[in-house]
């Protein structure tokens, strides 16, 4: 049951465990000023302090509007319990899958609990807690920072870096530069992408310039050498060389779905892949389909 607590008596020692979005808190802001805090924020309750796990917006939309009071409900007295219930029930809740990592690995390396042991009390697979910790193991305490603080997309992070990173063996320092070259900017996942693929593939001169900010600059010599097939726009050009990449990458992965993989890390990461793409797949083809049939009738 809820109580009303004072938010200043709130231990905050996770809150860099959460992420941050500048555009969630806005929104936030927005409801809590029209209807007050409806959620509870939760924690756990200590012998010597009130250790807050979830409800951090809220918390910092009430501090932007002098409330100084809110709805608490106790998740028990156990700091490690506490933990374990907020990843358990992660599949209700708004936890990604690094927050998930992050709490991972404070249950192995500060509490340290074994991967089977947190695999057993969080109800899923060592495989399972073995990719989450494999997340933030390769992660530089700076890029994790930037990422947390909501200043890089967490999307470019995971699917843009880390392929670089396994494909093309970048180094850490590397990965550190260009998020530091890039981090606040509020830039496009789109633009970071292409952003990245010059400053790991493109020439020095190109990734020189990624390095002394030069973004807008950037940017438009990767546009240039990006040229339109004959007799198409520009746009018509970038759509012809993406559905060449999902073909070429539709036969590639096809081809290798044979090879016998065999390593639990890889295959827990291959499922959570695969399953994000079969999520898609159904309004994929049905747009396709439909593009298809609207370019046979030109």
């Amino acid at each position: 049951m809820a109580e009303e607590v004072e938010i200043s008596s709130l231990d905050l020692r996770y809150e860099g465990f959460r992420m941050k979005s500048a555009g969630a808190e806005k929104a936030l802001l927005m409801s809590i000023m029209e209807k007050g805090i409806r959620d509870p924020l939760q924690g756990v309750d200590t012998k010597d302090a009130r250790i807050l796990l979830d409800g951090f917006k809220r918390l910092r939309c009430a501090q932007k509007l002098g409330i100084g009071m809110a709805p608490y409900v106790s998740m028990g007295a156990d700091e490690i319990f506490g933990i374990i219930e907020l990843i358990r029930i992660s599949n209700a809740k708004s936890l990604s899958i690094l927050e998930q990592a992050r709490f991972v690995d404070e249950l192995k390396n500060v509490h340290k609990m074994s991967t089977a042991d947190i695999a057993g009390l969080v109800e899923r697979s060592k495989a399972w807690v073995s990719v989450r910790s494999g997340i933030i193991g390769q992660m530089s305490d700076y890029v994790r920072d930037e990422i947390f603080k909501g200043r890089f997309p967490v999307y470019c992070y995971m699917y843009t870096l880390r392929q670089f990173m396994r494909i093309n063996a970048v180094c850490p320092d590397e990965v550190d530069d260009f998020v530091g070259s890039i981090a606040g900017k509020s830039l496009s996942i789109r633009s970071i992408e292409a952003l990245a693929h010059g400053y790991f593939k493109g020439p020095d001169a190109l990734r020189e310039q990624i390095r002394k900010g030069h973004i807008t600059w950037a940017l438009g010599r990767l546009k240039e050498t990006q040229t339109p097939a004959a007799g198409c726009s520009q746009t018509e050009g970038a759509m012809l060389r993406d559905l060449e990449i999902v073909s070429k990458y539709m036969q590639r992965v096809a081809a290798k779905i044979g090879a016998k993989y065999k390593t639990s890390a890889f295959l827990a990461q291959a499922n959570l892949l695969t399953g994000g793409i079969l999520r898609q797949t159904d309004s994929f083809i049905k747009a396709i389909r439909a593009f298809h049939d609207r370019t046979r009738q030109a």
